[in-house]
């Protein structure tokens, strides 16, 4: 039986989720469609834009992501105490660059004078929003529904594109951390779509090792797509690590995650 996301989402516990999410029926909707001779590719670029575009907006940073034919990988670190010192205005600011937002608080945002109750109107929105900034769920209903909208308008249908809502595991030790962002690493190796790691497209591998993502493109392609209204934050990078090998006797080598 399904869970409600809440039960499975518990920053208490861990910060650190591995997401996985697939297209619908497995078809290669964004890689090449051996049936139909079809190539998707371009959309592989889509969503490494997307991710990386929301994951500067909202306070969810990526340690590790690669997008594939059919599904793609995330390993997401939720970082809900970067909110805390984000003013109202720029809480505001990085949810209408996704939504547009009530009449109030565009005028709010414009630096029109509003009454007091106009005021308090406001300051719910900013805590609403504010939650929802920090929330995996939204981030990746900002993620799928671009994405599902604008593959339909290219292939001129309607319907579902993902198999299902997004599937998330909790990572909960160091080692399991790691050994999820080697395991995405290694899908496009696994796979056959690339010979190393860091010849893997659209892979946080490749970029780490040699960075290529152009950020006024990006910004141009999700502002055409109408699915960006502003971008007035700079581009998160992907977390910084360090990882310290020690020899145990007994348990061979352990590499601890410094986050």
């Amino acid at each position: 039986m399904t869970r409600p996301r809440e039960q499975l989402i518990s920053v208490a516990e861990t910060p650190y989720y591995h997401v996985v999410s697939r297209c619908v029926r497995r078809t290669f909707l964004w890689g090449f469609d051996s049936h139909t001779g079809i190539s998707y590719e371009h959309r592989r670029q889509w969503i490494e834009e997307r991710i990386r575009l929301l994951s500067s907006l909202f306070a969810i940073d990526l340690c590790a992501y690669a997008v594939m034919s059919n599904h793609y990988h995330l390993v997401v670190k939720l970082c809900p105490e970067q909110t805390e010192s984000w003013s109202n205005e720029e809480v505001l600011t990085c949810w209408t660059s996704l939504f547009k937002g009530p009449p109030i608080v565009q005028r709010f945002l414009t630096g029109e004078v509003l009454h007091e109750a106009e005021h308090r109107y406001v300051e719910r929105m900013v805590a609403v929003y504010r939650q929802r900034l920090t929330d995996l769920s939204w981030f990746m209903k900002c993620l799928t529904e671009s994405i599902a909208k604008e593959a339909n308008r290219e292939d001129g249908c309607t319907g579902h594109f993902w198999e299902s809502r997004f599937k998330s595991q909790a990572l909960l030790t160091e080692q399991a951390l790691l050994s999820c962002m080697a395991h995405v690493d290694l899908n496009p190796v696994r796979a056959a779509m690339a010979e190393t790691p860091e010849t893997s497209d659209h892979t946080s591998i490749k970029e780490r090792l040699a960075p290529t993502f152009n950020l006024s493109e990006a910004i141009q392609a999700q502002t055409e797509q109408l699915f960006l209204r502003q971008f007035p934050v700079a581009l998160k990078p992907l977390i910084n690590f360090e990882e310290a090998v020690r020899n145990e006797p007994q348990r061979g080598i352990l590499f601890i995650f410094q986050g």
